[in-house]
This record gives C-alpha cells, sequence and structure tokens, in this order.
C-alpha cells in the first residue's frame, strides 16, 4: 500500500519507526524488536537507512519481513551521500524484487570516510528525489526540519531547497522531532505560503532517558520548551519515572497535532517496543 494513501485516508494514522541491526549477529534480535512493534497494528512502519547509510543491508529484509508476514506496510528510508547511482539502482532493484514500494528519500549524514565531494554522485536530497522518481514505481516521501536544517543560512533557504525536493517528486513529507507544537504549526504556515502543498506529517520523539536529551537537541536542532526543561530537571534522574514523564510529554503533543486535525502522525521509537505500546494504549480511541 502507497504510504500517501494511508496519510490521506479519514481515519488518524499512526506510525513507528525501527532500525535495522549494525551487523549480521544481531539480526534475529532486532527483527524480533520490530516484529513487537508491527505487532501492535501500526498504520505503517518505516526502517532507517543507518548512520551514513552504514546499515542498509537489512533495511530491505527487515521491511520487507513487516509487510509479507505481519500485513504492516512499510517504507524504507534511502540516503545518497557519497554514493553512486549504482549502488542507489541496486537498492531500488531489491525494494521493488522484495515489494516494498514507499521509500523516504534523503541525503543523509555525511560519512567519516566519505570520498571527495567532486567524486559524489548526489549532494542533495533533492537529487536523489529525482533519481527515484525517474527510477518509478515507488511512492516518494522527504524530510523535513521545523527548525532549520543545521546546515542552512537560514529557515527561508531551508524551505526554498524543501520545495525543490518537493518538485522533484516527493509525495509526503516526515519532519524531524520538536517538543513545541507551536513550532510545527508555524513551519506548516510558511511552507504552505511558498507553495509546498503536500502532506506534512510531524515526527514525535519521547524521551524516556534523560540523559539522551542533550544529544537529541544537538542531532536535530530542536528547542527546548522551558516546561519540557522542567521534567527533565525533575525526572530525569528517575529512569521510571522519566520514562512516564516522556511518554505521557509525548502523547499531549499528539493529542493536541490530532485534534488539530493533522492527519498522520510518526513516533520515533528508537527500536523499543515498550514505549510503543505505551504510546498505542494511551491513544487506542484516537486512532483505533
Amino acid at each position: 500500500m502507497r504510504i500517501i494513501d494511508i496519510i490521506q485516508a479519514e481515519k488518524p494514522a499512526l506510525s513507528f519507526e525501527v532500525s535495522p541491526p549494525t551487523n549480521l549477529s544481531k539480526y534475529d534480535e532486532i527483527k524480533a524488536v520490530t516484529e513487537t512493534v508491527a505487532a501492535l497494528a501500526p498504520d505503517f512502519m518505516s526502517v532507517t537507512y543507518g548512520a551514513g547509510g552504514g546499515t542498509n543491508d537489512f533495511t530491505v529484509p527487515i521491511a520487507a519481513n513487516l509487510q509479507d508476514h505481519w500485513s504492516v506496510p512499510t517504507v524504507a528510508h534511502m540516503t545518497c551521500v557519497s554514493s553512486t547511482k549504482e549502488r542507489v539502482r541496486a537498492q531500488l532493484d531489491a525494494m521493488r524484487e522484495a515489494g516494498v514500494n514507499n521509500v523516504l528519500a534523503m541525503r543523509g549524514d555525511i560519512p567519516r570516510n566519505a570520498p571527495p565531494r567532486d567524486t559524489w554522485a548526489y549532494h542533495y536530497g533533492f537529487e536523489l528525489v529525482q533519481e527515484v522518481k525517474e527510477y518509478g514505481g515507488f511512492c516518494i516521501g522527504g524530510a523535513c526540519y521545523p527548525e532549520t536544517h543545521p546546515e542552512s543560512p537560514s529557515q527561508k533557504e531551508d524551505i526554498r531547497f524543501l520545495k525543490e525536493k518537493v518538485d522533484a517528486g516527493c509525495e509526503f513529507l516526515t519532519t524531524q522531532m520538536f517538543f513545541d507544537n507551536n513550532v510545527y504549526y508555524n513551519f506548516l504556515y510558511k511552507i504552505r505560503e511558498a507553495g509546498i502543498t503536500v502532506p506534512v506529517v510531524p515526527g514525535i520523539m519521547p524521551v524516556t532517558n534523560g540523559k539522551q536529551i542533550k544529544k537529541i537537541a544537538e542531532l536535530s536542532g530542536a528547542a527546548l520548551p522551558q516546561r519540557f526543561k522542567y521534567i527533565v530537571d525533575k525526572f530525569g534522574g528517575t529512569p521510571d519515572a522519566m520514562r512516564q514523564a516522556g511518554i505521557i510529554y509525548a502523547c499531549e503533543q499528539m493529542i493536541d497535532l490530532y485534534a488539530n486535525g493533522v492527519p498522520a502522525i510518526h513516533v520515533y521509537t528508537m527500536n523499543k517496543p515498550a514505549v510503543a505500546a505505551q504510546i498505542k494504549a494511551n491513544l487506542s480511541e484516537i486512532v483505533k
């Protein structure tokens, strides 16, 4: 099933993100984790490509297993930075053969051992979107940053590049995490003004460990509302309390988003089935 059709359905949609194993020895263990999440019957799941593309060998097998044996539609991540056209085409071939027909096309993080930039086949996300569009047969999604990509000089420039990506063939967008819903609403207003009309799925990260927060803020550029900081200050040193408070905070964000007409929400569950299960339980009458 095409992800865009799920997003545009009348029923509010909920999706979870999982990551493939870092090596073959962990494949069965991580596969079982993803199946536990799939057993919650989310509307779809995304399977990441791994930092710098380092774990992409397992993205398609994990995604195909969730579809074939758990009847959960999947979207497979794909990055292109420092990659080759041959490698991208081979990955698309593998996805097509496995019946994975949804792709989240991103530039990705630059690997530490990346070859010189002038040897790269792709430098920007929109170039990968163009490649996938030309290949044909895929529902293409893209990523976006409500608080501006860390490498962009301004939000205006960031939105300009985002429009290039949408014009190249993105049918939907998924945001980086944010902790203040007003950030999402303001971003949505600005991109609509810029002529970007595709659905924008908000990405929510339940923070269940106080030690996560510094790293999360550095990687995503997400601002931390004072209310959220108080929660981390109060409960960050007590694991069970922080886990509960983090899930509740994320669910409150999600309820507000659904109440304001957002058709679908994506949750960065970090391969934590218990967190996904609690979120699904908290929203059971909203996303049933």
